[in-house]
């Protein structure tokens, strides 16, 4: 819960704020917490720069979880620990996720993909291409096994 309320504090300085010294006092204060309890004490990475829907589940406090700040998750998306949704060898193009996908723990979701709504990745798959709707993506590489 802190990693997201932070992660929401940046989010919110960054698109929200204006610009002048309380933005540059709010992006300092940001910045600090960032460090101090995203990634010291959450071992996480949720960059304010990240579009994140409403109502984003990080249970057991976004313990381990990376995510890009290119990639995009929609409303309702739960994301259990040590999961990444990322870039791959420096490619700026990142995971898209629908709403309400649920991203099982240890999961890897890698490249410019698509994760359609209410997909379900299973604990440590690794995801390289598109899933559609309502599909469950398991395995290594994921391969769909339902829909």
């Amino acid at each position: 819960m802190c990693a997201y309320v932070v992660y929401r504090f940046g989010n919110e300085t960054i698109y929200g704020c204006g610009h002048g010294p309380l933005r540059r006092l709010r992006w300092a204060v940001y910045r600090v917490l960032d460090v101090l309890v995203v990634r010291i004490m959450a071992h996480a990475q949720l960059p304010a720069r990240t579009r994140v829907g409403a109502r984003l589940g990080l249970p057991h406090d976004a313990n381990g979880v990376v995510i890009s700040q290119e990639a995009v998750i929609g409303d309702d998306c739960v994301i259990y620990q040590q999961a990444t949704i990322g870039t791959v060898n420096g490619d700026r193009r990142a995971p898209v996720l629908g709403n309400r996908v649920f991203v099982g723990t240890g999961a890897k979701i890698l490249g410019p993909v698509k994760i359609g709504d209410d997909a379900l990745i299973g604990a440590n798959a690794v995801v390289l291409s598109d899933v559609p709707d309502g599909a469950t993506a398991v395995g290594v590489p994921a391969r769909v096994i339902q829909r």
